[in-house]
């Protein structure tokens, strides 16, 4: 009982840190030319993995620590940023775990990740309008919506083919 607990624990760890890795790594790649505000939302792969193995708990502490260590390491805790991948990625998290639980028979992980990357961009607005106060930001949703469909494939896919890959996928 101590080894599965020690080995879930392990396992936690590692997707935060995967996450924090992610979460730096993402913050380099240039695409706010194209889109502002746009990512490919790598950083929510090891969320979705932990959400599919272990559930919402210990999902929602990976995501949790990897926001707040992630935005303390690139020096952007409690700044603006933090609190755009704190809400959109707590909307997407709670999102994605409505789906998976409740749809789970009628969608795969990529439409999990989908909703999690379209929920990410609602956050995302959401927040934005509160910090602006102007109606005009919610024509940029759409723009960001069209990002959301093809970052949430391929997050999606990424997670499916982890997962796949692990060993016996069985309670840790």
């Amino acid at each position: 009982m101590a080894e599965m607990k020690s080995r879930k624990l392990v396992l936690i760890s590692l997707l935060v840190s995967l996450g924090l890795i992610l979460h730096i790594v993402e913050g380099l790649i240039p695409m706010n030319a194209a889109i502002p505000g746009a990512k490919l939302g790598l950083a929510n792969i090891p969320n979705l993995i932990a959400l599919i193995l272990f559930g919402i708990g210990p999902g929602l502490q990976v995501l949790l620590l990897r926001v707040i260590l992630g935005s303390l390491l690139i020096g952007t805790f409690m700044t603006i940023n933090f609190y755009f991948s704190l809400t959109g990625g707590l909307l997407a998290f709670l999102a994605m775990a409505f789906a998976h639980y409740f749809l789970k028979k009628k969608l795969s992980i990529i439409g999990v990740s989908i909703i999690g990357a379209t929920f990410h961009n609602i956050g995302q607005i959401i927040i934005a309008y509160f910090l602006i106060a102007n109606n005009a930001i919610f024509y940029y949703l759409p723009f960001l919506l069209l990002i959301a469909v093809p970052t949430g494939v391929g997050v999606g896919l990424v997670a499916y083919f982890t997962l796949n890959y692990l060993p016996a996928r069985r309670e840790y």
